[in-house]
């Protein structure tokens, strides 16, 4: 590993000239391209319609665990950076009945995640959204499509990953498609019979992630996360209450999440009713709330890191690496 490589992955920024000029980078990013072109190959051919969602907007996704939201004045309003486009996938499906986005999304991360290996403050996500789709329907989807990533990132850029170190061998079970699923209640006793400490009402925690990940040799899905632990756009079970109808998505070898999705609240009654729950001001989410009074379709979708799903295939040690130009909470770089 180069000094540039190790750095980033320490949570130092590389110099940049160093990173982009550095064959290493260059083969990770052929690798996060043949990822992108596969995903957009796989979604196209499912009859998806890719879309653009806004950079800003009067509100954004509210559950980023433990991230800070930021402020810009729009023409005299007060404007967020979309940390997720959650609330706008939903609206776009009164144009089209599947769409995908891949676009950038900006979250102040606590500083103590800049050491983690799996945090920066600027990232992509490729968020993909069904009308009428169950929580099932929806997991089937993201396996098939990271099923489908990885085969074509291991036939047309094998090179790349000999180069890199990684040995194609090791997604051998994912290839098969055959994703295990825990429920979080039985994640949460796995983990703390591996000795570490768990809230049984909150969310995977990164260290829970990791030791979860440790033990996989193919990606699995963490499901039914308790109400409360998750943003008011996740639907609560209507046969077992508490229980919220979502899930995530976990990388083998310790590279812990990769995706998160669900079923969507779409009822407004109940819609104001999360919000209130989870502490959201309903008031600020008028033009979305009028959307949801006049009608929009039930659903279910993800979102999918592309720095942490390049990461993986590339069998990188920090998300870092897997960006052209890596920003980690709190340290200024351009």
């Amino acid at each position: 590993m180069t000094t540039h490589q190790t750095e980033a992955a320490i949570g130092c920024p590389p110099d940049i000239r160093d990173h982009l000029m550095s064959p290493v980078t260059r083969r990770v990013l052929g690798v996060r391209h043949e990822a992108l072109r596969a995903a957009r190959e796989f979604l196209d051919g499912a009859g998806f319609v890719e879309l653009q969602p806004p950079l800003v907007g009067p509100v954004t996704d509210p559950g980023a665990r433990g991230a800070k939201q930021v402020d810009i004045d729009y023409y005299g309003h007060r404007y967020k950076v979309m940390t997720s486009a959650i609330l706008y996938k939903q609206a776009s499906l009164l144009a089209f009945d599947k769409i995908y986005y891949i676009a950038p999304n900006l979250r102040l991360e606590p500083l103590e995640t800049r050491f983690t290996g799996r945090h920066l403050t600027e990232f992509y996500q490729l968020d993909v959204e069904v009308a009428h789709a169950s929580c099932t329907e929806i997991m089937d989807l993201s396996r098939d499509l990271v099923t489908h990533v990885i085969g074509s990132v291991v036939a047309n850029r094998r090179a790349d990953l000999a180069a890199l170190g990684r040995d194609t061998g090791v997604f051998a079970p994912a290839l098969t498609g055959l994703f295990d699923r825990v429920t979080h209640t039985e994640a949460v006793t796995a983990i703390r019979g591996m000795r570490l400490e768990h809230n049984e009402y909150a969310e995977i925690d990164w260290r829970g992630e990791e030791l979860l990940s440790l033990e996989a040799t193919r990606p699995f899905f963490v499901t039914g996360y308790p109400k409360g632990s998750r943003g008011f756009y996740d639907r609560e079970s209507r046969t077992q209450p508490g229980l919220l109808r979502d899930f995530d998505l976990l990388a083998p070898e310790g590279y812990g999440e990769l995706a998160s999705g669900g079923e969507r609240e779409f009822e407004y009654r109940r819609v104001v009713q999360r919000m209130r729950e989870t502490g959201e001001n309903p008031a600020k989410y008028g033009w979305y709330l009028d959307l949801v009074r006049q009608g929009i379709p039930p659903s279910a979708g993800f979102g999918l890191g592309v720095e942490r799903l390049t990461r993986y295939l590339a069998g990188l040690e920090a998300v870092a690496q897997a960006t052209a130009f890596p920003k980690l909470p709190g340290v200024p770089s351009p």
